[in-house]
């Protein structure tokens, strides 16, 4: 069996709770295409999701290194929204992914806005303003 090293330090998994394990599995499917495993009560109820296919490489700087999450840290800004830890999920098409978004029942906290040469983003909530899906 080969071994894969996985740089000290690198974010490789995330995790966000739910209210309603199918609920959430239908939202994020729905939006953005993610499958699901529903593991049972021996594994705490988890819902285990695959962002994208094996071998696929998210629209990030080459240097990035594969199998790695990469991110950043904002000053707390108490006026501000959203003062919490988010992930950023990467779309095509911003527009259609804001569309699907509202049609799974989710909402659009806003415009898109340009942040990096090759990427914009739009906060949104999932269904009720709930950070759960």
């Amino acid at each position: 069996m080969a071994t894969t090293t996985v740089p000290r330090g690198a974010v490789v998994h995330f995790e966000m709770p739910y209210k309603d394990r199918e609920r959430a599995a239908r939202f994020y499917g729905a939006t953005f295409g993610w499958t699901h495993q529903m593991l049972g009560p021996e594994m705490g109820d988890y819902l285990l999701v695959s962002t994208a296919p094996p071998g696929a490489r998210p629209p990030m700087p080459p240097e990035a290194a594969l199998g790695s999450i990469n991110g950043g840290l904002f000053p707390f800004k108490p006026d501000w929204p959203m003062q919490h830890p988010s992930v950023v999920i990467g779309v095509e098409d911003i527009r259609a992914a804001m569309k699907r978004v509202k049609a799974a029942g989710g909402e659009v906290m806003g415009n898109p806005w340009r942040f990096l040469a090759w990427a914009s983003t739009c906060p949104l909530w999932t269904p009720k303003a709930t950070a759960t899906a």
